[in-house]
C-alpha cells in the first residue's frame, strides 16, 4: 500500500490563489455579462428575455431589431469596448509608475487628449478619424513631457503625479478658453462631449475603437510580461534581458493611444480608469497586475454607470461621465483614506 503525498505548502498557497484568481475572473465576467443584457433590454420599449434572445439571432419583429441593433447595441458595445480601453490604460500606469493614482484623467492625459480633439472640433470644424487624430496627438505631447518630467520613478512616480496634476490643470484651463470662444451650436455639442457620454455612438465608431483595442492588444500582453521585471530594477531587468525603458514607452504609448480613442468618440470620462484597476486586484489578491481583469472590470463599471445615468432619475437621462465622476470621486476619497501612501 502506497503512501499518499501530502502537497507542499508552496503547492497548497498556489492553489488557493489560482481558486481565487478563477472566482475573481468568472464573477466579474458574470457581472460585464448582466449589464450587458441590461442595457440591451431597458429602455422606453422594454424587450423581454425571450425577445433579445430571439431578435439577437434574427428572429424578431422589425421594430425590435430596430431598437435593438440600430439604437442599444452600439451604445452598450462602446461603452463594454470604452471600458475595456480605460481599465487597460489605469492599470498599465499604475503598475508602472507603482502607484493608485496614476490614471489617465489624474495625470492630464484626458485632458491632453480634450485639449486635441477641441482644437479640431471648434476652431477647425473638422470630425470623424481627424477627431481621434488630435486627440491622440495631445495625449501623447502629455505623456511625453510627463516622461521628460518624471525620468527617475524611484520615488514611486510622484514627482510624476504631481507633474500630471499641474498639467491636468492647464488643460482645463486650455478647454474652458476653447469653450468660452466657441460658437453656441459648437459649444452645446462639446460641452456634452467633455462631460463624457455613450448615447451617440454609432457602429463605425464602436468599429473604430474595436480595431485600436485589438492592435494595442499584443502589445499590451507582452508588457504585462515585461512590468513585473522591470519592478526589480534597472540593472536587474537589464541582467534579465528586458529593457526597462522600451518596456516603459510601450506601456505608455498603449495607455495613451487607448485613452485617446475613447475620448474622441465617447469623451473624457473620468474615474474608470483609476477605479477599475484597485477593484481588480483587490479580488484577485496582493501581487497580481490584473491588466486583463481591469479590463473587464472597467467595461463592467461604465456599462453600470451608463445604466444609472439613463434609468435612475425618471424621464431625464444623464451624460455617463455624470454618474463616474460622483462614484469616482467617492472611490477616490476611499482609497486615500484606505491606502495612505501605500500602493493598492
Amino acid at each position: 500500500m502506497t503512501a499518499v503525498e501530502t502537497p507542499s505548502p508552496l503547492a497548497l498557497v498556489r492553489g488557493r490563489v489560482r481558486r481565487r484568481r478563477v472566482v475573481a475572473i468568472a464573477g466579474v465576467s458574470a457581472a460585464l455579462l448582466v449589464v450587458v443584457v441590461l442595457g440591451l433590454s431597458l429602455g422606453d420599449y422594454p424587450l423581454s428575455p425571450v425577445q433579445l434572445w430571439r431578435t439577437l439571432w434574427g428572429g424578431g419583429e422589425r421594430v425590435e431589431a430596430y431598437v435593438l441593433f440600430q439604437v442599444r447595441a452600439p451604445r452598450v458595445v462602446m461603452g463594454v469596448l470604452v471600458g475595456v480601453c480605460l481599465g487597460t490604460a489605469g492599470a498599465l500606469l499604475q503598475t508602472l509608475l507603482r502607484n493608485p493614482l496614476a490614471s489617465p484623467d489624474l495625470l492630464g492625459i484626458s485632458g491632453g487628449a480634450s485639449v486635441g480633439a477641441l482644437f479640431v472640433l471648434i476652431v477647425l470644424g473638422l470630425t470623424g478619424p481627424l477627431l481621434a487624430a488630435a486627440a491622440f496627438v495631445g495625449g501623447l505631447v502629455v505623456a511625453i513631457f510627463l516622461l521628460a518630467a518624471g525620468r527617475r520613478l524611484s520615488d514611486g512616480g510622484f514627482r510624476l503625479i504631481l507633474a500630471g496634476i499641474g498639467v491636468a490643470f492647464l488643460c482645463v484651463a486650455i478647454t474652458n478658453f476653447l469653450m468660452a470662444r466657441a460658437q453656441l451650436e459648437l459649444a452645446q455639442a462639446a460641452l456634452v462631449w467633455i462631460t463624457g457620454s455613450l448615447s451617440s455612438s454609432a457602429w463605425w465608431q464602436v468599429l473604430v475603437v474595436l480595431v485600436v483595442a485589438v492592435a494595442c492588444a499584443p502589445f499590451v500582453a507582452l508588457v504585462s510580461r515585461w512590468l513585473p521585471i522591470t519592478q526589480l530594477g534597472p540593472a536587474t531587468s537589464s541582467g534579465l534581458g528586458v529593457n526597462a525603458t522600451t518596456v516603459r514607452w510601450v506601456a505608455v504609448v498603449c495607455a495613451v493611444l487607448l485613452t485617446a480613442v475613447t475620448c474622441a468618440f465617447a469623451g473624457p470620462i473620468s474615474f474608470v480608469a483609476l477605479c477599475a484597476p484597485p477593484i481588480a486586484r483587490s479580488l484577485l489578491g496582493h501581487g497580481a497586475l490584473g491588466i486583463g481583469t481591469s479590463a473587464v472590470t472597467g467595461a463592467a463599471l461604465l456599462v453600470a454607470a451608463d445604466l444609472i445615468a439613463q434609468f435612475a432619475l425618471p424621464g431625464l437621462s444623464l451624460p455617463v461621465g455624470v454618474v463616474t465622476g460622483a462614484l469616482g470621486a467617492v472611490f477616490l476619497l476611499w482609497l486615500l483614506a484606505s491606502t495612505k501612501g501605500r500602493q493598492v
